[in-house]
């Protein structure tokens, strides 16, 4: 927590990291408060939607007045202690904003209540005002509160950017009820100055114009004159236009209102305008207590015009009712992934109204989309026989479908078996051990996975399309290449927070059956039909764009290799069970711990981190040629041979870049030196 006397203080536990700056300006003579939070979880994905890890529980938690499970943080009198040591007893609203959470409390004396609200209060009514006493609630609790249920459910509501506000007192996080959490990771531009506003009956103000997950805010930083808070919901239309540089959003309300923003630069109005529209998307609860999908989360992201009970009817229509949800949302342009499960049309060309609606729902105006099924054509006419099937063009015009043939089940194990094999072979034989090695077809599956991967994300980055993405059951090829699309494309996915939120979402949440299939491995005589190495190939691919882009990778290989041990035999909970129903009845949340806990750990995270590792926000294309392709040596051969060499030559890598950065330091130090006496010297005349 930092002061005026910029002292800093972070709060940790097994599954967030909570780290909170204060800082106290003094404006106009009177000293405020703003506070600037930062809540990180590493579960949230870059659309943070609807992942979570096993040791919290979405929408389901009853939780103590004010605490949010597992926060580390105490209810009752001593929650104000960890935020304001020493509070004098000041009391007040506090509203706070973070990048992907928002929070709203009421405190006064050394009590802090908390209690439902969907929408953040204008910031003139917070910190602004004492509260009278009430009889058994403490000094100056807030009247007329509401009081909290029991079973009230409490979601963590995405927000967009940190706003100023004012607050006295103490402050505990609370997580709003479901319903209250806005899609904030969308806004592109959360803050714009020199924007001048224009109003009916108002004259026009200029000002510093704030987007948030709930408001759009408009603040002139003066006093005696009117802001602007209106709310996102109450935007019935925009419109646009531009002037040379300048834009103009003209802002139609629900209430009738008709508000213009003049906003300097174009890419700055767009991004507002952008940010400002309707959302397309929403969440749904249809699946709550998995009464629509048993390997779907209760909450998932699927098209605002569509409502639940169509949901209902295209859970029919899919196979194991995985109806098509959203994966991911490309920034840059608006496109989207989507996966779901084969449609069931059969033998006799079966259709659902409802599930072309929702599918169509995704395409903008003018647009078509891609459906990548991820087996091939002769594959899924014979899926036909069987009840399932593909989507028909005739009933999908504005689709086009594409088939990748991307082996599953025993085909792989019999894969992974005949490598392991081969790597075990000590007869020192080069043609024995190649030909081996083409038999196996790892690298053969590794490049099918790959290849179909770039195609879904150039439909994406590329040709401005939209693509659906499914193979049967929608739970093993069609994450394969969702999330490596998502890795190639989204650079937040290429860092660790962001690759465990990608597992988590992509993969626990969204029903691969890792009991399943990573019940034995290669050397088990016994072979069930549902065993594949599913995600020991998903790393492998990873593994391959690693190594081509070192630099690009805030983890290492020893961070995927750490996956791969847990997927297979774990002393934590994350990946045991087959989908999030099983884990929920399994009560796993309670009785085990989370793998992200312990890998988060400073001392374990140092293990994983690439010391290599430049941010790179660009789109990045890994070559899927056969020669780009190698063997994973890491997890086949590393019980073969020593990694001694490998090691050293690692460790002194690792030596030579601190070392480098000492050195760069220094370089800086002396030129700032530099700098200083030559301003303190001043030009020297010459005799």
């Amino acid at each position: 927590m930092r002061g005026r006397g910029g002292k800093e203080k972070l709060f940790s536990d097994r599954n967030i990291n909570l780290q909170v700056r204060l800082c106290c300006p003094r404006r106009n003579n009177r000293t405020t408060q703003e506070p600037t939070f930062q809540y990180d979880f590493p579960w949230l994905a870059s659309f943070r939607v609807p992942a979570l890890p096993p040791g919290v529980v979405l929408g389901e938690q009853p939780l103590p007045p004010g605490v949010p499970s597992g926060s580390g943080l105490e209810a009752g009198p001593k929650a104000a202690s960890p935020f304001y040591p020493g509070c004098s007893g000041g009391g007040g609203d506090c509203e706070a904003r973070g990048p992907s959470w928002s929070w709203l409390t009421r405190t006064c004396g050394r009590h802090t209540q908390t209690w439902p609200s969907h929408s953040p209060k204008p910031r003139s009514s917070l910190g602004q005002r004492r509260c009278p006493p009430q009889p058994g609630a403490g000094p100056g609790f807030p009247p007329r509160s509401p009081p909290l249920r029991p079973a009230q459910r409490w979601v963590i509501c995405s927000s967009a950017a940190v706003t100023s506000s004012r607050c006295r007192g103490s402050a505990v996080p609370w997580f709003l009820p479901l319903g209250g959490m806005e899609f904030a990771e969308l806004i592109k531009t959360p803050r714009v100055d020199n924007v001048v506003l224009h109003r009916p009956f108002y004259p026009a103000v200029e000002g510093t114009l704030c987007l948030t997950g709930h408001h759009l805010i408009l603040s002139s930083r003066q006093d005696n004159t009117e802001e602007l808070w209106l709310l996102h919901s109450n935007i019935d239309a925009i419109d646009k236009r531009f002037v040379g540089s300048l834009g103009t959003v003209i802002i139609k309300c629900k209430d009738f209102r008709i508000i213009q923003l003049d906003i300097p630069g174009m890419e700055e109005c767009l991004n507002i305008a952008s940010s400002i529209e309707t959302s397309e998307w929403r969440l749904s609860y249809v699946n709550k207590e998995f009464a629509v999908c048993p390997s779907y989360p209760p909450i998932v992201v699927v098209p605002k015009s569509i409502d639940d009970e169509a949901l209902r009817k295209v859970a029919t229509f899919r196979h194991g009712g995985r109806f098509p949800v959203l994966s991911y949302y490309h920034k840059k342009n608006g496109m989207v992934i989507m996966r779901s499960g084969q449609p069931l049309s059969g033998t006799n060309g079966r259709r659902c109204k409802e599930d072309e609606k929702l599918i169509n729902a995704t395409l903008r105006a003018g647009k078509r989309g891609y459906i990548i099924d991820t087996r091939s054509l002769n594959v899924a006419q014979q899926a036909r026989a069987k009840g399932g099937g593909f989507e028909q063009e005739a009933h999908y015009p504005q689709w086009r479908r594409i088939h990748k043939s991307i082996e599953r089940y025993h085909i792989l194990q019999e894969s992974l078996i005949k490598l392991v094999e081969a790597c075990n072979d000590q007869t020192h034989n080069m043609d024995r051990w190649l030909s081996k090695l083409e038999a196996s077809n790892w690298l053969t599956h590794i490049k099918e996975i790959l290849t179909t991967a770039c195609l879904a994300a150039q439909c994406i980055d590329r040709e401005g399309a939209s693509i659906l993405i499914h193979g049967t059951e929608g739970t093993d090829s069609t994450l394969q290449v969702t999330s490596l699309a998502q890795i190639i494309l989204e650079p937040r996915s290429r860092t660790i927070r962001g690759f465990e939120a990608l597992i988590e979402r992509e993969w626990l949440q969204a029903g691969h059956p890792f009991q399943q299939r990573c019940a034995q491995s290669a050397y088990c005589n016994i072979k069930q039909k549902w065993e594949a190495p599913v995600f020991l190939l998903f790393l492998d691919c990873v593994w391959q764009i690693l190594r081509q882009f070192p630099c690009s990778f805030e983890f290492n290989e020893n961070f995927l290799i750490m996956l791969f041990e847990h997927a297979y035999a774990s002393q934590f909970g994350t990946f045991l069970g087959n989908n999030e129903s099983e884990r929920c009845k399994l009560k796993l949340q309670q009785k085990t711990m989370s793998l992200w806990s312990w890998v988060n750990r400073p001392s374990e995270l140092s293990k994983f981190t690439n010391p290599l590792f430049e941010a790179n926000a660009l789109v990045i294309w890994p070559s899927v040629a056969p020669q780009s392709l190698q063997l994973w040596e890491g997890i086949f051969l590393r019980w073969n041979r020593s990694s001694r060499y490998l090691d050293e030559a690692y460790e002194e890598m690792v030596n030579i870049i601190e070392y480098n950065k000492e050195l760069q330091a220094k370089v800086n130090i002396l030129r700032r030196q530099l700098a200083e006496l030559e301003t303190e010297g001043g030009p020297q005349e010459s005799p």
